[in-house]
């Protein structure tokens, strides 16, 4: 129905409107360690996710740990996606929020990677086109800058393989966030507890490894931590309820919302330097993003019947 599609094509442009913004929250808690704002944004996540689902007395995701095969997979999500998180905090909050976005145009292409190495899918000649293009984009930006974009390759490979993960997995989306998050907690406890938080920007090694530093952050930095789970969750279930309301397709051209966002964040208001040799990259990518546009948009009537 063309009012459900209406529907579902808002909530997934709000959800990716949200995660594109979601540097400029990063960044106002910037005065936290990252490895600090990535614990509270995962105990925060389980705490929220856990709420919603006990209000709908939904205690499936605490089921899924019982089979062996479904619990290696959660331990993976949880490890690739507490990696992606840490990683995109660090990225961002230490002024590098355009190599971030670079890292999600790049994710779609590598997802069709993944799914031509593990799944044999079929790539059309505009995809093959547009991974050509991106690949040649990373490699402009490696030999014009003489630096590979490491952070960014490890985003869109961290994801990429995170959504490999998440198909293997039976639990929904909202289910199986609330079982990674309950697998990372005693990595986000680590992080509070243990000298180890000073990985990345973390605190002082002490006996009580980083307690000290927590103690020394304000009511509004407090009041920021605490708000990372409901920040992290709440586009996701947006982009849920979207999934059943538009077909793949369409949401395939709507996510490069979020990593243009993030983009003309970190140009705009962060005033990172956009030089030439990242514009000169960048187009290589947008060309890329543009010929995976059109192969998603081509296959929208048969998603549809």
């Amino acid at each position: 129905m063309v009012k459900d599609f209406r529907k579902g094509a808002s909530l997934a442009v709000l959800s990716y409107c949200i995660w594109g913004a979601l540097p400029l929250f990063w960044k106002m808690l910037s005065a936290a360690a990252p490895m600090h704002i990535l614990a509270f944004r995962i105990v925060g996540s389980l705490l929220f996710v856990s709420a919603i689902l006990l209000h709908g007395k939904n205690f499936t995701f605490l089921r899924h740990f019982r089979e062996q095969r479904e619990r290696f997979y959660i331990i993976c999500a949880a490890l690739l996606v507490t990696f992606n998180w840490g990683l995109y905090i660090w990225t961002v909050n230490t002024g590098h929020a355009i190599w971030a976005s670079l890292g999600y145009y790049i994710n779609p292409l590598v997802s069709i990677a993944m799914g031509l190495v593990f799944f044999r899918e079929r790539l059309s000649a505009l995809q093959w086109a547009a991974f050509a293009c991106t690949s040649a984009g990373v490699i402009a930006l490696t030999v014009m800058s003489g630096e590979l974009p490491a952070a960014s390759l490890a985003l869109a490979l961290s994801f990429g393989a995170y959504g490999l993960v998440k198909k293997k997995m039976s639990a929904g989306a909202l289910q199986g966030l609330g079982a990674e998050t309950l697998a990372a907690l005693p990595v986000a406890i680590a992080l509070i507890f243990f000298p180890f938080g000073g990985i990345l920007g973390g605190g002082t090694v002490s006996l009580f490894g980083t307690l000290p530093d927590l103690a020394r952050y304000s009511a509004p930095l407090w009041l920021g931590l605490l708000l990372a789970g409901p920040a992290t969750a709440t586009p996701l279930l947006l982009f849920s309820e979207s999934t059943r309301l538009i077909p793949l397709s369409a949401l395939g051209f709507i996510q490069f919302l979020s990593p243009t966002f993030t983009l003309l964040i970190g140009v705009f208001v962060f005033k990172e330097h956009f030089s030439t040799v990242y514009l000169s990259a960048f187009s290589f990518v947008w060309l890329g993003v543009l010929l995976y546009s059109i192969s998603m948009l081509k296959k929208r009537p048969a998603a549809n019947h």
